[in-house]
């Protein structure tokens, strides 16, 4: 029987499971908490040992075998799991997930099936891997956002994966500013006058000027738009002047339409209408031409507006009105209308309400916002101008309640 020792090239005593091959090369085997034999491979034994040159680094094999043996006396094991099978996993346990969000997996599935990285190894996935991930998608010509929406998937797959002893850290729990560049086009509110100047030939265009009340009641209600195109004879309550917003209308990529919940909890609600929403509503309602059969989409019936083919307007339909309202608009005048959509209009009536002082948490609810983080962030888009508007306001109503005449002869000074 032999009992020598096994040594490598430099005499140096191999450790149970570690040998090393004919090209110099260490290795050692071991059988994870499954199991299954598994391998690790490095070209230098300790760190003292140097890099080959032209050969692939990786971490001396003690090293690795130290990580290995404390994850097994922690239960740590991934069993050889893949990115891609990791987000299918986590994805399998998304129930009861709107038709939107389900299209945004998918988006994300075939993604990652296109990138070798979908195909790693969960457990070999270290912070710059994910780093590197997203830069590459960006180099690769991914807008923002998708890249958001894909990290926004990897991100709690590799928690759940942390939660379940597959892995130790999450490599995609960092700041995703601090990687990629947000080159996403932010649509910014329009100006009173811009709104105004909109309007204005939208209403005075005989084409464009059918649309004018659903369009003046974007800019002055701020609902989204699938909440507006979903919106019934039932939702509109002309007596009490109040609008029912409990669902919204969307489109489906095969072009199915489907009735969905508002997009958070906070967006069902119901809003008061102003004297000009009112008569906007009114003509809408008077000029709607009833078919013959009212379609029904999901038990719903009673539809604002119809296409060509006598079905629900979507979101679709008014985001192409609002393009060839702009290009139409530019033609004509000098001075360029900006980007106008129907996002812009709920923006433009959010900013125009915080500019006007209402309460925020009023304006979370009229908003439908969940986060009240999400309406204060409109208040950061407001100038110069409106802070001095706003102090005088503020200065005057100090001096009424205190009794006190401004400067110059009882008056307050505006600046």
């Amino acid at each position: 029987m032999n009992n020598e020792k096994r040594r490598d090239n430099k005499g140096r005593l191999l450790l149970m499971g570690e040998c090393q091959e004919k090209d110099g090369s260490y290795t050692y085997r071991y059988t994870d908490k499954f199991g299954n034999r598994k391998k690790l491979s490095s070209w230098r034994l300790t760190k003292a040992d140097p890099q080959p040159p032209r050969k692939k680094f990786k971490m001396p094999l003690r090293d690795q075998e130290k990580e290995i043996q404390s994850d097994i006396a922690d239960g740590i094991c991934s069993n050889g799991m893949s990115v891609n099978e990791l987000v299918e996993r986590y994805l399998s346990l998304k129930t009861g997930v709107k038709h939107n969000t389900e299209a945004n997996y998918k988006f994300v599935q075939n993604v990652l099936r296109k990138e070798e990285f979908g195909y790693r190894s969960i457990d070999k996935i270290r912070l710059s891997d994910a780093k590197l991930f997203l830069i590459k998608l960006q180099d690769d010509g991914r807008g923002y956002s998708s890249i958001h929406a894909i990290r926004g998937v990897l991100r709690p797959a590799f928690q759940m994966a942390v939660d379940d002893d597959m892995i130790r850290k999450n490599p995609f729990e960092f700041q995703i500013a601090t990687v990629i560049v947000n080159d996403s086009v932010t649509r910014e509110a329009i100006t009173r006058e811009e709104e105004r100047n909109f309007l204005k030939f939208v209403r005075e265009d005989k084409h464009f000027s059918r649309y004018y009340e659903g369009i003046y009641i974007l800019f002055k209600t701020g609902m989204r738009i699938s909440e507006f195109v979903g919106l019934t004879l039932s939702d509109i309550d002309l007596k009490n002047r109040t609008i029912d917003i409990n669902h919204q209308l969307q489109r489906m990529r095969d072009g199915t339409k489907v009735i969905e919940t508002t997009k958070t909890n906070a967006g069902t609600r119901v809003i008061p209408m102003t004297d000009d929403v009112y008569e906007c509503f009114k003509k809408i309602i008077q000029n709607r031409v009833k078919p013959e059969v009212e379609p029904m989409i999901d038990g719903y019936t009673g539809f604002l507006y119809f296409d060509q083919n006598g079905l629900p307007m979507v979101a679709m339909h008014w985001e192409h009105y609002f393009k060839h309202i702009c290009q139409k608009y530019n033609k004509i005048y000098r001075v360029q209308m900006p980007k106008v959509t129907p996002h812009v209009c709920r923006h433009t009536y959010c900013s125009n309400m915080a500019k006007s002082g209402i309460n925020p948490k009023t304006l979370q609810y009229l908003m439908g916002h969940s986060d009240i983080g999400v309406t204060l962030n409109t208040y950061t888009h407001l100038g110069l101008e409106d802070a001095k508007q706003e102090v005088c306001r503020v200065m005057k109503e100090m001096h009424r309640a205190m009794g006190k005449p401004g400067k110059n002869g009882g008056k307050i000074v505006n600046f």
